[in-house]
């Protein structure tokens, strides 16, 4: 447990809000909303994940100790239950727009350093071995077949975009002022109350959503 709660501590040295269990989970389970709410893949939250399945772990150890027929058994396993779902789930959504988006994604990342990158090593692995599939497969049942000149894999032309425009539903977590809405011929900034509730477009508050200043629902 000493181990878990030192990790946690350190998930970002700015922080003086020491991270407890408890914390992490709603943190995930926040970057899971956001990961299945916002039409773009986000920054990765690989180090909650990896917090959260050390917490499964030593809660699994703690379990065997108790006694079956232990009413404990069966309110920890339940919690055990939500809490893989919401991890696997957020790992799941995050595949799927990896291949949805996968030539756009890489595209992106092909500008970004390391340390700015959305995507885990894993993630970024997966990617470039899904993309290169995606080409052999075109290559094989069709640009085979084609005329020379039609033969050549181009990834722009079959490139997928997330639709930022699209509207989500969100909650302030604190008060922000002047937020532009894009195409809007007048041009009137729109402010936020900590806990009010919006609709508007994903362009809009992407930043936002990235810096957790507000929580999509």
């Amino acid at each position: 447990m000493e181990k878990i709660e030192e990790h946690l501590n350190t998930l970002d040295d700015e922080e003086e809000e020491i991270f407890t269990p408890q914390k992490v989970l709603e943190a995930i389970e926040a970057a899971w909303l956001n990961e299945k709410f916002a039409p773009e893949i986000l920054p990765h939250q690989s180090d909650l994940v990896d917090c959260m399945l050390q917490q499964i772990t030593h809660m699994e150890e703690n379990m065997k100790r108790l006694e079956k027929g232990d009413l404990r058994l069966v309110v920890h396993g339940l919690e055990l239950d939500r809490i893989k779902f919401v991890i696997s789930s957020y790992l799941r959504t995050r595949l799927e727009k990896i291949e949805k988006y996968v030539w756009h994604i890489l595209a992106q990342e092909s500008n970004k350093s390391s340390e700015e990158s959305y995507l885990t090593s894993s993630e970024l692995q997966f990617a470039k071995d899904y993309s290169a599939s995606m080409e052999t497969l075109f290559n094989n049942i069709a640009l085979q077949y084609m005329p020379y000149n039609l033969q050549s894999f181009e990834t722009n032309k079959l490139m997928i975009r997330p639709n930022m425009q699209t509207h989500v539903f969100l909650q302030a977590k604190k008060d922000i002022d002047g937020i532009i809405i894009p195409d809007n011929v007048e041009e009137e900034a729109v402010d936020f109350e900590t806990g009010s509730q919006h609709i508007i477009q994903y362009n809009a508050i992407a930043d936002l959503v990235k810096q957790g200043a507000v929580q999509l629902i």
